[in-house]
């Protein structure tokens, strides 16, 4: 009999001759089973092959027993299969977000036939663990001081139907939907479009836009809801997604501002800072800087390997679009070749080109301004506003009251606003050659009871005729002393004078409100 998976055939069936086929048994054992390393070699071996879901899993959670200190994996969510979304975290302490940590993500097999980022995420995920034991500092510094979550495969149900047809065989779409048949990079809510709205009207906030309702009555993926919870659960400040099919970074806007336009230049209100990103991933990637024009991606030589999404090509729902305009994260898009599918024996040559520019772009999270929103009292602010004079794009502070800002270098003017509270604006300057975020902290301070003040002095009975406003006489002395202030609770005098307030309530309706006394 087919036994439903939650219960265990082992618990409920005691003799053999009672026969129960667990349908994931073959599944499960391929997770549990431990694969050594071949003879003679060391633990800190990558074995530069593609994995099968299976083995993916395994490795992923192999790699996170061995640094286990600084390493974890969990599951985001469920593809429309049932497969788990694991993703490997490494951090100085795993699992929780540390105060002023900024925290980064990579992405790939977001389309299941583009397989070269599920592997490179594979490679570094045990990269970033052997070195850390083996004592590299860059790598020691980068995970102590930053909280990477790697998610090498987005789809592994499309992935399954691409590897059936196997490298160098397979199609160019076979494999690249769910298995709903839904292309994942263009699943997510078009925000800008909504955007482009906001932004020609003046003084409307144009970031953190809300998932408009009717995107829920459309067919959303299970990958791609998962995304989006995690997204909310975690305050990301830099990501990438590992794509296939050509060779170059791009980045937002990937729609275009005129929608009938399939190639415009649509640069986001942080262009300076989104060209900084992808040249720190382009600029030590050995093919991205090859000069010859007829090599794979050969057509973006002249712009330097970097190219405005929308500029080549337009489309709506990516995925990079939305994290810019629903969260405080920049992402980009970074193809890594012109093969989707490259045979076993390419793999270690993509890793070497591509291993210094992963590591390089997860060091840039680390430029800008970063601190602390707190309040007088030291309590931290959550959801406080961090405005940059000069971009229309603000940011805004995590539950902790820490940000980060990703800023190019120069001065800028910085607003740190909350509502309740007043503004605090400072001047920071970040030079060309500064490789680690400056912090910059703000108090703010609650915004001051103007009526109170404003009220304290004035006479209960009216200002007379020579009183100047404010109830104070010509010298500034008050002419009350013992006046109540606004919102005192006094019954009315037994001699029957009024309250200093009675004037101006009588004056509002003939019917004098009377039962304002008791009061």
């Amino acid at each position: 009999m087919a036994w439903p998976y939650f219960l265990d055939c082992r618990r409920y069936f005691a003799r053999d001759e009672e026969v129960c086929y667990d349908p994931l048994e073959k599944l499960r054992a391929g997770l549990e089973a431990e694969e050594a390393p071949p003879s003679g070699l060391p633990p800190t071996f990558i074995r530069f092959a593609h994995h099968p879901y299976a083995q993916m899993v395994r490795v992923l959670k192999r790699t996170a027993a061995r640094c286990t200190h600084v390493a974890k994996t969990y599951s985001i969510g469920r593809s429309f299969e049932g497969k788990d979304l694991l993703v490997i975290e490494f951090s100085g302490r795993p699992g929780q977000h540390e105060l002023m940590e900024p925290e980064v993500k990579l992405i790939g097999n977001i389309h299941g036939n583009e397989v070269a980022g599920r592997e490179m995420l594979i490679y570094l995920a045990q990269y970033l663990c052997s070195e850390y034991l083996l004592g590299n500092p860059r790598v020691q510094r980068l995970i102590n001081t930053t909280r990477i979550h790697l998610l090498p495969s987005m789809n592994p149900d499309g992935y399954e139907v691409a590897a059936a047809e196997g490298a160098g065989y397979n199609g160019w779409t076979s494999g690249r939907q769910n298995a709903q048949n839904l292309d994942l990079n263009r699943n997510f809510p078009d925000l800008t479009s909504e955007y482009y709205q906001l932004a020609e009207a003046r003084g409307v906030r144009s970031d953190h836009i809300p998932i408009p309702q009717h995107y829920w009555w459309g067919k959303v993926a299970p990958e791609t809801k998962a995304i989006m919870k995690w997204m909310r659960t975690i305050p990301f400040v830099l990501s990438a997604s590992l794509h296939g099919g050509d060779l170059v970074v791009s980045y937002p806007f990937d729609f275009s501002k005129h929608p009938q336009e399939e190639k415009m230049f649509s640069p986001t209100p942080d262009e300076k800072m989104f060209k900084l990103l992808s040249r720190a991933y382009a600029d030590v990637h050995p093919m991205m800087m090859d000069k010859s024009e007829h090599r794979c991606g050969g057509n973006f030589l002249k712009r330097g390997s970097i190219i405005n999404g929308a500029d080549w090509y337009s489309f709506t729902g990516g995925m990079s679009d939305f994290n810019y305009l629903h969260t405080n994260c920049f992402e980009i898009t970074v193809e890594l070749g012109c093969v989707k599918f490259p045979p076993e024996e390419a793999l270690y040559t993509l890793w070497q080109h591509n291993k210094e520019s992963l590591l390089n772009f997860m060091e840039t999270v680390h430029r800008g301004i970063k601190g602390v929103v707190m309040d007088k009292f030291g309590k931290p602010v959550k959801n406080a506003r961090i405005l940059v004079k000069g971009i229309r794009h603000d940011i805004t502070t995590a539950p902790d009251g820490d940000y980060w800002r990703l800023l190019p270098p120069g001065s800028h003017i910085v607003i740190a606003q909350a509502p309740g509270y007043s503004k605090v604006i400072k001047k920071v300057t970040i030079p060309a050659r500064m490789k680690r975020a400056g912090r910059v902290d703000f108090i703010l301070q609650p915004l001051g009871m103007g009526p109170k003040k404003f009220l304290h002095g004035l006479r209960r009975t009216g200002p007379g005729p020579h009183t100047p406003p404010g109830g104070a006489s010509p010298r500034g002395a008050p002419t009350e002393p013992d006046v109540d202030p606004l919102g005192a609770r006094r019954p009315p005098s037994a001699s029957g004078s009024k309250p200093w307030w009675w004037s101006y309530f009588s004056s509002l309706s003939p019917h004098r409100p009377r039962w304002l006394l008791r009061y």
